[in-house]
C-alpha cells in the first residue's frame, strides 16, 4: 500500500506571496533608475558601458520576473486543485456516513 503524502496549503500560498512581494519590489526599483547622466561618470566610455549594462541587466530582470509570474500562478493552481479534490472527497465522505433513515447508530 502506497504511503502517501501530505501538503502544506497554507505553505504554498506563503510561497505564491513571498514571489508576488519580490515582483512588486522589482517593479518599484527599475535596474535603468542606477544609470546616470553621462557627466557624472567622468568618461563618456565608462558611461556608454554602464549604460549598457544596465540595459542588459534590465532585460534579465524582466525574464526573471516573468519566470517568478509562472511560479506564482502555479503555486495559485496547484492550492486551488488540492483544495478542490479536498472538498469534493469531502462531499463523497458526508455522503457516506450519513444516514437518510435516522440517526447514525454509532453515534450511541
Amino acid at each position: 500500500m502506497a504511503e502517501g503524502f501530505t501538503v502544506d496549503l497554507g505553505a504554498l500560498e506563503k510561497a505564491a506571496e513571498g514571489v508576488n512581494n519580490t515582483l512588486d519590489e522589482l517593479a518599484a526599483k527599475k535596474v535603468k533608475d542606477i544609470d546616470a547622466d553621462k557627466g557624472a561618470f567622468g568618461h563618456d566610455d565608462l558611461a556608454d558601458t554602464v549604460a549598457d549594462f544596465c540595459e542588459r541587466w534590465e532585460i534579465g530582470v524582466e525574464h526573471l520576473a516573468k519566470d517568478g509570474q509562472e511560479v506564482s500562478a502555479r503555486l495559485t493552481q496547484s492550492v486551488a486543485g488540492y483544495l478542490k479534490v479536498d472538498n469534493s472527497l469531502k462531499g463523497h465522505f458526508d455522503g457516506v456516513l450519513q444516514r437518510s433513515s435516522g440517526d447514525d447508530p454509532g453515534v450511541h
